[in-house]
């Protein structure tokens, strides 16, 4: 509601595919999707991964029969960024608007959303789903604006290109960097530019440094890189995010603490962390 602080909340942290098992409840098993609600009440999404399965529910809830209106900006394409996207309720509302954002990564973002729900993957087409669609594929380091919020996209270091989000409101600031892998010179150093003084840093962390010597060249990175950049950065709050799916709750745990090491301000996301700024 108008009035409120930004509020960020997780509704999903695990990358590359969702692990629904018990050894995973604590930190969840749900895919990319991080909400975000600005104090003149505009809803941000940022990845449709299957965590925003749960957060459509809750906006018809809160809606209660009135019209939804909400942003969903992608990073990119690969599949546990949009696979919620045909679970998310409130676009089969003919009140409901949505607007798709993305980045340029050289493929459209309507063509690509629609050829997900395309037979014979879905049985409903996505050119033919209620809601207002509208979709804007953004330029690197430009900006939007929606609701007193200022978006920036930038580029990452990513198989087929991936953007991260600076979001700015008021004095306080979000950095969404999921789905990067450090050692690109010139990206590292975008990144570090726009995560600079970051309220909250959310930032990939998919491996650790020893499983990371195996997978150089898969687009992710570590938890120690994540608590490096936070420090050059002047972030004040990390967050690890996007989780290997073989990483249970033990190993999260773990990974945690060893970041906090590193970084004293460092959680491991959560489904249900929420931050007031």
């Amino acid at each position: 509601m108008p009035g409120e602080p930004m509020t960020v909340r997780f509704r999903g942290v695990r990358g590359s595919t969702p692990t629904p098992q018990a050894e995973n409840l604590k930190f969840g098993g749900n895919t990319a999707c991080v909400e975000i609600r600005t104090p003149a009440g505009d809803c941000l999404i940022f990845d449709a991964g299957s965590g925003i399965r749960t957060l459509g529910q809750q906006l018809i809830e809160e809606a209660a029969g009135e019209p939804i209106h909400a942003n969903i900006f992608l990073t990119h394409f690969h599949w546990d960024h949009i696979q919620g996207l045909p679970f998310f309720a409130p676009i089969y509302g003919a009140s409901n608007s949505i607007a798709f954002h993305s980045g340029r990564t050289g493929s459209a973002l309507q063509e690509t959303l629609e050829g997900q729900m395309a037979q014979p993957y879905f049985p409903v087409d996505f050119a033919q789903v209620a809601a207002k669609r509208s979709f804007r594929e953004l330029d690197a380091y430009s900006a939007i604006e929606i609701g007193g919020a200022t978006i920036r996209p930038f580029t990452l270091h990513h198989p087929q290109g991936a953007s991260g989000y600076r979001i700015e409101c008021g004095k306080s600031v979000v950095v969404y960097a999921t789905d990067f892998e450090h050692g690109h010179a010139d990206l590292d150093s975008v990144l570090l530019e726009y995560a600079t003084d970051a309220d909250i840093l959310i930032c990939d962390s998919q491996y650790t440094p020893m499983e990371y010597e195996c997978h150089r060249g898969w687009g992710h990175s570590t938890w120690l890189y994540a608590t490096e950049l936070a420090k050059k950065a002047s972030a004040k709050q990390l967050v690890l995010f996007h989780h290997d799916p073989a990483h249970d709750d033990h190993k999260m745990a773990r990974i945690q603490s060893e970041a906090r090491g590193e970084f004293l301000n460092t959680a491991a996301a959560w489904e249900g962390l929420t931050a007031s700024l």
